[in-house]
């Protein structure tokens, strides 16, 4: 799914306008319907409704919702800055619908404090929507702030009022705190960011139906992984193959002390469906690696840390896990990777290792994947303000070094060298716990040795790990889920896209 900015969205309001052709109070009543009818199935506990509507388009959505809750049952108050103030075209042609409704009452903002919000009563944002430009300020402010003091469910009507859809506004802007944000027709990129993405509660979009000749053909350079693209990236095995047809990948890493890590890669890489599968580990986890991953073969790279990584053009590499940064294991990584050109998967102390120097950085194979968290990113290529100035970097950086950054983050980042950026949708915070990284990476060795390419296997893997999370989580809870239960749910990922195919 495209992320539009701002101002393409606008286009795309006023090319389905001028093409399909509907009316833009049309278009207003056709997003109206879809939010009301949301509302009313997904809220049936609640009875009443306060609706606080801007005086433009987004204040237009919320009179228009109003009216058709107020049909379905609802009863219904309405606030405005003032109903004799200047509205919208359309703004204003729903406000006068409303005059003919006797049972909905139109009050001003200054009339919140006398109202009473019972626990049945939802309040409904419609004061800005994707065209607010700077931060909310004076009374307006000041009734968000106060909407933000009340226990009610909150909606916002496509954007959190005071939310900049694109960048992020100065550290003091106030922000509605919502519920829940049915947005309209595709995700707004500050849904997707830590700084800004805590204000949206969870992200409903709803599909107006804006023109799809307008989406096919308009540029962008950000996306949402949806289940659509990882249907068309995934490939299912083949009734006629063999082991030989599914790459060969090898887990490097571990030290003593950290085995655990490089079992969980290797399981993962396993469970992911590399055809052969190694662990180049020290002597002392050999025992705990046999025991637990019988399916995958054993190599030695040292004795109680990492000294020697076997270098075979054949397979392709995970390392990081567990590896420690010892300096013999730094030594190794060095010539291992001065003499290694194919791609690979770098993460933990493997990006620590190279983020010493910038010209480390050099060492890393052409479309490669490297799997920083923020820490890891900082140290690789330098603090930043904000995600968004972060996002930036990783941009400039994956174009200057040829590799693929997978940003790893609530909403991870998949970054490639021609910027495109993917945010990824699944997982939860159940993945907030030491390991999750591990396995990972051993999803994203396994589909690279599997033929995979780089941006294919970085996408893929990163949906795979999330949508895995999010079953295993189904079951234990985010607080109990374990990596292991990540992996094990692995399988299920794929009989459901089996099933979908």
């Amino acid at each position: 799914m495209k992320i539009f900015t701002a101002e393409q969205i606008r286009n795309w309001d006023q090319f389905t306008i001028s093409h399909e052709p509907v009316s833009s109070i049309q278009l207003m009543e056709r997003a109206s319907v879809a939010i009301a009818n949301w509302i009313s199935e997904h809220c049936k506990n609640h009875k009443r409704a306060a609706v606080f509507c801007g005086n433009g388009n987004n204040g237009g959505d919320g009179l228009a919702i109003s009216r058709m809750l107020y049909m379905k049952g609802f009863d219904v108050d309405i606030f405005v800055s003032d109903p004799k103030s200047k509205f919208s075209e359309d703004a204003a042609v729903n406000l006068k619908r409303l005059r003919d409704i006797s049972g909905i009452t139109i009050r001003k903002f200054s009339q919140i404090e006398q109202h009473s919000f019972d626990d049945k009563t939802i309040i409904i944002d419609a004061l800005f929507g994707t065209g607010l430009s700077r931060p909310l300020e004076g009374d307006l402010q000041r009734l968000v702030e106060l909407l933000n003091t009340k226990d009610n469910l909150t909606l916002s009507v496509d954007v959190p009022s005071g939310l900049s859809v694109d960048s992020l506004f100065e550290d003091e802007a106030v922000i509605l705190k919502a519920d829940y944000t049915l947005s309209f027709q595709c995700w707004k990129r500050s849904f997707l960011h830590p700084e800004t993405g805590k204000y949206t509660g969870k992200v409903v979009i709803l599909d107006i139906d804006l023109s799809k000749e307008y989406s096919e053909k308009t540029e962008t350079k950000y996306f949402v992984t949806d289940d659509l693209l990882i249907e068309r990236i995934f490939k299912p095995r083949q009734d006629f193959s063999h082991k030989g047809n599914y790459g060969k990948a090898v887990i490097a890493g571990g030290s003593y002390g950290k085995i655990g890590a490089v079992v969980l890669a290797t399981k993962s890489a396993l469970k992911t469906g590399a055809g052969l599968t190694f662990t180049l580990s020290p002597n002392c986890g050999y025992d705990v690696l046999q025991s637990t991953c019988p399916e995958a073969m054993f190599i030695e790279g040292g004795e109680k840390y990492m000294t020697a990584f076997e270098n075979n053009p054949d397979f392709t590499y995970g390392i990081g896990p567990g590896l420690g940064i010892h300096p013999d294991t730094e030594k190794g990584l060095f010539n291992f990777l001065e003499n290694y050109h194919q791609p690979l998967v770098l993460d933990a102390d493997a990006l620590n290792i190279l983020s010493k120097t910038s010209e480390n950085l050099k060492l890393i194979p052409q479309k490669s994947i490297i799997t920083p968290h923020p820490k890891e990113f900082e140290r690789l290529f330098g603090n930043t303000e904000n995600s968004f100035k972060r996002l930036e970097l990783a941009i400039e950086k994956s174009r200057e070094l040829n590799i693929y950054i997978v940003l790893k983050d609530h909403h991870t980042q998949i970054i490639t060298p021609q910027g495109k950026v993917y945010y990824n949708i699944t997982g939860n915070a159940g993945l907030a716990k030491g390991g999750s990284g591990d396995v990972l990476t051993g999803i994203l060795t396994s589909l690279l040795a599997q033929g995979y390419s780089g941006e294919n296997a970085a996408i893929f893997g990163v949906w795979l790990h999330g949508r895995a999370a999010d079953f295993a989580a189904e079951k234990y809870s985010q607080e109990a889920v374990l990596p292991t239960d990540v992996v094990n749910e692995l399988g299920n990922v794929f009989k459901l896209l089996q099933y979908k195919l």
